[in-house]
């Protein structure tokens, strides 16, 4: 049923032509066994038929033309004395059109003025026979002119209908382009962030490297065992840096960084018992708890897992409610690092873990998003069974 359904809004004027060859017939039928008519006015009445029906046929695809052609038929009907019929319920129909449909607003408003002017010509060409006096002739008259109006008022306020439908996808269609480029933006910004950061871990595992290889040149003859310790770090921080370098320039594919002028670490693991002690300081219950066996993670790992704790408790704080309460969890495995961190507040709104993550104001799981992706992991943001918000995240100590 729905294929026929869209099979016809999809052809128009095949729809309106199967009624236009019924309305013919029936007209034509119409015609033929009127006594009132004689022989010559219902060869007449032929062209007017034939003028009426093409009239609906293509009411939809030449909707302006139509109206011209049924006013001529009126005309030619009146001038020649052919009385109404059943065929003339076409013009109901085309003044409903062209109200109805976009044809310049001049052209609608003369539809209009025809169809009140219609009924008040055709008694003057004819007389009302209403067995009454003048005053009851006159009054049926006007009446007369009810359907014309009723039809063009019926089709403009289609038309105004659609106009405001059209003005509402419009306007949703733009709302969605707009959401969309300002989460462009922000991903884009986010990159740019999360890349100054990398260079600020990159530069200082650099410096590292230096002040190592300085001291083992220094003690190169005097200490040999020291200098291979030395050479040790500055092997294991060159590899480090190498993978945090090839994560830099995969942001910087998308989108330039910023030069940080203090090339400083950037919070590590061992941070986030700091950063939850300020939490706690601000207001907000905390519990905390550590599970594994600590040990040092790649400096990009290390840095996602703090802004990712860092991000979710400022958004309890922020969507939680005053008597909300969290807690974070690191775990860790053989091969990654996992952190869950949850509050039984009031939870948040949809649009901060679906389409993206934007709330409007702040861009937090969208930051989020990046970061995982970035070190190869897995998150998980969505209400919390019982009530609160729950972020889940999983950092491979490789990347996939």
């Amino acid at each position: 049923m729905q294929r026929l359904y869209d099979f016809l809004r999809r052809h128009p004027t095949g729809v309106d032509s199967f009624w236009a060859v019924l309305f013919f017939g029936v007209s034509m039928l119409n015609v033929v066994g009127e006594p009132d008519i004689g022989k010559p006015l219902k060869l007449a009445a032929v062209p007017v038929v034939l003028a009426l029906s093409a009239a609906v046929a293509l009411r939809r695809k030449w909707t302006q033309g139509t109206f011209w052609l049924t006013l001529a038929a009126g005309v030619f009907q009146l001038g020649v004395g052919i009385i109404a019929g059943v065929y003339d319920l076409a013009m109901f129909v085309i003044l409903f059109t062209v109200a109805a449909s976009d044809v310049p607003r001049w052209v609608s408003r003369t539809a209009l003025g025809w169809g009140l002017a219609a009924a008040p010509l055709y008694f003057l060409r004819f007389g009302v026979d209403k067995g009454g006096n003048t005053v009851d002739s006159i009054l049926f008259a006007v009446f007369m002119i009810v359907p014309f109006v009723l039809a063009w008022v019926l089709g403009d306020s289609l038309r105004t209908r659609r106009a405001y439908y059209a003005q509402l996808v419009e306007r949703n269609q733009r709302l969605e382009n707009q959401r969309e480029a300002q989460a462009k933006v922000a991903v884009a910004a986010e990159r740019a962030r999360i890349a100054r950061e990398l260079h600020d871990v990159v530069a200082h595992n650099v410096s590292v490297m230096v002040v190592q290889a300085d001291g083992a040149a220094y003690v190169m003859d005097v200490a040999p065992e020291q200098a291979k310790e030395a050479l040790q770090t500055i092997s294991g921080t060159g590899r480090q840096a190498l993978a945090e370098m090839r994560r830099l320039l995969g942001v910087l594919r998308t989108g330039e960084p910023q030069e940080s002028e203090d090339y400083v670490p950037q919070p590590d693991v061992e941070q986030i018992e700091v950063l939850v002690e300020q939490v706690r300081a601000a207001g907000l219950t905390v519990d905390f708890e550590v599970e594994g066996a600590p040990r040092r993670l790649p400096s990009g790992v290390e840095l996602t897992a703090y802004r990712i704790v860092q991000e979710a408790l400022t958004n309890t704080r922020k969507h939680g409610g005053p008597e909300a309460t969290a807690s974070v969890r690191l775990v860790y495995f053989d091969d990654g690092l996992g952190l869950l961190v949850e509050d039984d507040g009031r939870g948040a709104a949809h649009e901060l873990y679906e389409d993206g993550g934007a709330d409007g104001a702040g861009h937090g799981l969208i930051g989020m998003r990046e970061r995982i992706g970035m070190v190869g992991g897995t998150l998980d943001a969505g209400p919390r069974p019982g009530g609160g918000f729950r972020i889940s995240a999983l950092l491979p100590l490789k990347k996939k």
